[in-house]
């Protein structure tokens, strides 16, 4: 299964100057907690941002430049259709955790989506969830992360 998780501001902002624009520990606990065990995937500037692959997950950078050096639990592909022909062999889930462009690009081959919505709205931010990310989802479920953080899980409403 493939699943977008993102921490989205009123407003759809998630980053800002290529930073999240916020720092909450519970929304990082949750994240950590949720994607372990599984495949991450995320644009280059993602990977530059978070500097290291993230422990306990198999790392995938979607980028076309080749100095980024593979190391262990990170593979670097150059294309969305790599990915997802990657993802078919995995035996865990793979998570799509940004930037924007990246979920942007794997908008059409996203089954579900988790979404912490940040009780604020970001001055100045540059970076958005696509323009109707969620049509054709449904609610599914919610869970309070406390610090007035919820966590609502979207899925296909065909499926």
């Amino acid at each position: 299964m493939i699943i977008g998780i993102a921490a989205v501001d009123r407003k759809g902002a998630i980053g800002k100057g290529g930073k999240l624009p916020w720092h909450y520990s519970a929304d990082m606990k949750f994240f950590r907690e949720t994607t372990t065990g599984h495949a991450v995937v995320m644009g280059r500037k993602t990977w530059l941002t978070i500097g290291k692959p993230l422990k306990n997950r198999l790392n995938i950078v979607l980028s076309r430049d080749s100095n980024i050096e593979p190391q262990e639990s990170l593979i670097v592909l150059s294309d969305v259709d790599s990915v997802i022909s990657f993802s078919e062999k995995l035996t865990t889930d793979l998570f799509v955790i940004g930037g924007a462009q990246i979920y942007q690009a794997f908008l059409p081959h996203i089954d579900e989506w988790i979404i912490t919505q940040v009780p604020l709205t970001v001055s100045g931010a540059d970076a958005f969830m696509p323009e109707g990310y969620l049509d054709g989802f449904k609610e599914s479920d919610s869970k309070d992360l406390g610090d007035d953080l919820v966590v609502k899980y979207f899925s296909r409403g065909s499926k």
